[in-house]
């Protein structure tokens, strides 16, 4: 009885697509973003980082994951120098901007700037600040230089965290 109910509960959790690829909520947050046709760039960014066995460990994260055409919308040449060895310390510092500890969905995410009065700051792994705002039912985040990312996917459920797909890089001072 126990095993059926537990697998009642695990199988709630509608199948998230990104990428074309289903999202498994057993699986962590880097062997579910290696599937996903439009996470390409950022896979290879974090692998270039170092970050793989970070990702890969207990957390729990939040990622905020641009996808492959919000890295293509850098300018000319911006993803190329980052991840050349040289640059892995500033390649290190835009991605870990990218992470909040913790696991935060939409739900609570929603609730921070409820309690905010419309806006939350959320501390990034990197140190930075990232502050959230919900319009429409749409949840924006916007980083230190004032770009703001729209959550295209949000609540993709991994076994240590969640990702909210965004359609923009985010980038630290």
């Amino acid at each position: 009885m126990a095993m059926f109910m537990g697998l009642t509960a695990a199988s709630s959790f509608a199948q998230v697509m990104v990428g074309g690829a289903p999202m498994y909520a057993s699986k962590d947050i880097i062997d579910n973003a290696v599937n996903s046709k439009d996470h390409t760039t950022l896979v290879a960014a974090v692998k270039a980082a170092g970050l793989v066995d970070t990702l890969k460990g207990p957390g729990p994260f939040t990622v905020f994951a641009p996808t492959n055409a919000a890295f293509a919308a850098l300018p000319a040449g911006t993803v190329d120098t980052l991840l050349k060895p040289e640059n892995k310390g500033m390649l290190t510092g835009i991605l870990t901007y990218h992470v909040v500890p913790g696991k935060w969905d939409a739900a609570a995410i929603s609730k921070m700037i409820a309690d905010g009065k419309g806006m939350a700051s959320i501390k990034t792994v990197a140190g930075g600040t990232l502050v959230a705002k919900s319009s429409g039912g749409k949840i924006t985040v916007t980083d230190e230089k004032g770009g703001v990312a729209n959550v295209s996917i949000a609540d993709v459920y991994q076994s240590n965290g969640v990702i909210h797909v965004v359609d923009k890089v985010l980038l630290p001072k």
